[in-house]
Formats: structure tokens, C-alpha cells, sequence
């Protein structure tokens, strides 16, 4: 029973990952490639009205190449807002000379970019009725997309919120860990939001590419220093009944960190969600079982699948200790068990990385992976004393 009360979870969450992943393989996704610099304009229909919002903090070095790249996308009918949020350079009178629309706010003792979109939900509340947007847009100051992307998410957009998909432009020059960290991006938000898209009908917010009718980002619970607040946002209205979807055919790219900058993004990220997934995850598990919802049980199973490198170290610690159980005479099935989905998992991975991560993850760095859980402990460790609370720049 020892064994088999320490192998059950890692089995019962490495099992959902697999099963998460190939769901989101039946489907091969789209290829990934960054989008040109500027493209030629191409031909579309009039869409609805739309805003992205553009939060930005100091991000004078980045801001005119952004506006510069996004502008000449822009569908008719689409403006770019920036949102100069407590801004101690001059990124908005950049973002101005550039083209973009810009609203400065200037309030350090609420900081974060939950501040930063309520501000510009203000703005654009204030408006006359018919300059207000049909479908609000986010994108982060560093990102990219095209115009074909911007008009399937205004078109998903207008009755419930979306999702595009949010990737990292690859770099195969990289550090080897960032090019892993890379490829774990791709399997969470190309790979498992297409598995969680087919499984529950949903897809999570991630913070960039994201859309929303206006009526949904008029009410939304936007003004929070939640550090993970696209997530949170994703699940509060996942709750009121506007789920979000997935737009697979829409791409927004951001460009990695290097290695410090990396670890620093995963902290951030990591020490929200899992704060996030042991809050939320088993209450939501709870309440589908009771209304017998399946697709709202795998949505709460699926957040409480934890970031690929903790699963991996998970499953080891529980091999090693139902290992030494059987060593004291407790049967062999649960530590065989585990193994089996540890080998699933490896095998799903391989798959993923064949079908859509070798243009993120070069053979090289996939080999020296066990350096890169050792390079994740210095994470957890710091998480153990405490998860980040307080709103986190990463570069």
C-alpha cells in the first residue's frame, strides 16, 4: 500500500500529461517560423472594430521596432494602444512618434500589468459609445504577429475570449538551457493547449495574444498584482461561463532571454502557477465530479499537471522511493507502473519534439537535459521559501 500510495499521483498526472499531449499531436500543428519583419500587406476582409493593448514599462530600447513591425499589419479597422505604465524613460513619447496611440499611467504603489490593462479598459470606456472596440487585443511590448494571425483572433473573438498560440522565436545558437526552456514553451502552449482545447473545450490565457470581446474585458477582473494574472484572469472567466478558445492558426512570437533572464522568467511563471494549480486545481476536480462534467474535470486536471521539469523530478524522487519499498519486501507494480508512464511520457516528448520542436531544440542541447533539471533546482528551491508575490520585470 506504501508503494502504491507514493507511485499513484506522479502516475495519475504523468498519464494526463501523455494523454494531453498526444491529443494535441492528432491534430500536427502548424509549422513554427517567426513572421517576417514586414510583410507585403495582404488583401482582408473588413473585420470587426479592435485594440491591442500594449502594456509597456521602460521599454524605450524595443518599443519603435514593435510599433514599427506591427503597424503595417494592422487589418482595417484594428488601432494599437500602448500603455506607457509607470515609465521612467521616454517609451511613450516613442510609442507616439512611432504611430501608436498612448496612455500613460503613473502609480508605483500598484504595479503590474493587471494595473496596466484595467488602466487602458479605463481609456477605452471613456470613449463615445462608437468609438469603443468590438474585441480587445493583448500583446506584450516585445511581440510579434501577422496580419492573417490578428484577423482570425478578432473573428474568434467577438463571443467568447481566445487564445492565439504564444511561442518563442527559436534560436538554435542559444544556450543549451534556454533552448530546453524553449521547448517546454512549445509543448505548454502549442502542444497541451491543443490537447486541452480537444479534451475540455478551453484553452488558458498566457499573458500575450490574447482577445476578448468587449463586453467580457469591460467586466473582467483586471486590476490585480497577481504575478501569473493571464492564467487567473483564464480561470475566473472560465467560471463565469466565458470560456476561452484556442486559435490555432494565430501565432504571436516573443524573443527568449538568455540564461539568467530564462531562469528569472521560470520563476516568476513557475512559482504563480503551481501557487495557482494548488488552489485551484483540486476544487475544480471536485465540483466537475459532482455535476458529472468531464470536460471541466480534464480542465482541472490538466492545471494540476505541474511545469514539465518539476513532473520529471516528481517521478524520479517517487521511482527512487517505491524502488527502495520494493527493496523491503512492498510489491513491484507500482514502481513498474510508474515506469511505464515515465516511458510514455519520454516517448510523447520524442514525438513532439520530432513533429514540431526541432526548430527550437537542437539534438546537442536535447542531450544534456539532466544539466538542465540540475540548473531547475536552484528554482524550486527558492520557491520552497516562499513563491514571488510581489509584481517580477523579466528580461
Amino acid at each position: 500500500m506504501a508503494a502504491a500510495a507514493v507511485a499513484a499521483p506522479p502516475v495519475a498526472l504523468t498519464l494526463a500529461f501523455v494523454v494531453e499531449v498526444v491529443a494535441g499531436l492528432r491534430v500536427p500543428p502548424p509549422a513554427p517560423a517567426p513572421p517576417a519583419l514586414t510583410p507585403p500587406p495582404s488583401p482582408a476582409a473588413a473585420g470587426p472594430r479592435a485594440v491591442i493593448v500594449m502594456p509597456a514599462h521602460d521599454e524605450g530600447p524595443i518599443i519603435a521596432a514593435t510599433v514599427a513591425r506591427l503597424l503595417p499589419e494592422l487589418p482595417a479597422g484594428f488601432e494599437l494602444l500602448v500603455v506607457a505604465d509607470n515609465c521612467r524613460d521616454d517609451t511613450a513619447a516613442i510609442a507616439e512618434a512611432a504611430g501608436a496611440t498612448v496612455v500613460r499611467r503613473d502609480d508605483p504603489t500598484r504595479r503590474g500589468k493587471g494595473y496596466a490593462l484595467a488602466h487602458a479598459r479605463d481609456s477605452l470606456a471613456a470613449r463615445a459609445p462608437e468609438s469603443r472596440p468590438a474585441v480587445v487585443m493583448v500583446l506584450d511590448a516585445d511581440g510579434a504577429t501577422d496580419r492573417a494571425s490578428l484577423a482570425a483572433m478578432a473573428a474568434r473573438a467577438t463571443e467568447r475570449p481566445v487564445q492565439a498560440v504564444n511561442l518563442l522565436a527559436p534560436d538554435l545558437t542559444a544556450a543549451p538551457m534556454v533552448q530546453v526552456s524553449n521547448f517546454a514553451f512549445v509543448i505548454k502552449n502549442l502542444v497541451r493547449q491543443t490537447g486541452l482545447a480537444r479534451l475540455a473545450g478551453r484553452a488558458n490565457l498566457t499573458g500575450t495574444g490574447m482577445a476578448f470581446p468587449w463586453p467580457i474585458f469591460r467586466d473582467a477582473p483586471l486590476a490585480t498584482a497577481d504575478i501569473v494574472e493571464d492564467l487567473a484572469l483564464g480561470l475566473d472567466l472560465a467560471r463565469r461561463g466565458a470560456l476561452p478558445g484556442f486559435v490555432r492558426e494565430a501565432t504571436v512570437w516573443s524573443a527568449a532571454s538568455n540564461a539568467a533572464g530564462t531562469l528569472q522568467q521560470r520563476t516568476r511563471w513557475e512559482g504563480g502557477f503551481l501557487a495557482t494549480s494548488l488552489r485551484r486545481a483540486l476544487p475544480a476536480m471536485a465540483s466537475a465530479l459532482r455535476r458529472g462534467d468531464a470536460r471541466d474535470g480534464w480542465a482541472g486536471l490538466s492545471l494540476a499537471i505541474p511545469p514539465l521539469t518539476l513532473l520529471l523530478m516528481v517521478d524520479l524522487a517517487a521511482l527512487l522511493v517505491a524502488a527502495l519499498l520494493v527493496l523491503a519486501g512492498a510489491s513491484a507494480w507500482p514502481a513498474a507502473v510508474l515506469a511505464v508512464a515515465m516511458a510514455a511520457a519520454a516517448v510523447a516528448l520524442l514525438v513532439a519534439w520530432r513533429r514540431v520542436g526541432r526548430a527550437f531544440l537542437s539534438p546537442g542541447a536535447a542531450a544534456r537535459l539532466p544539466l538542465y533539471v540540475l540548473w531547475k533546482i536552484p528554482l524550486y528551491l527558492k520557491l520552497l521559501g516562499g513563491r514571488p508575490t510581489a509584481w517580477l520585470r523579466a528580461r
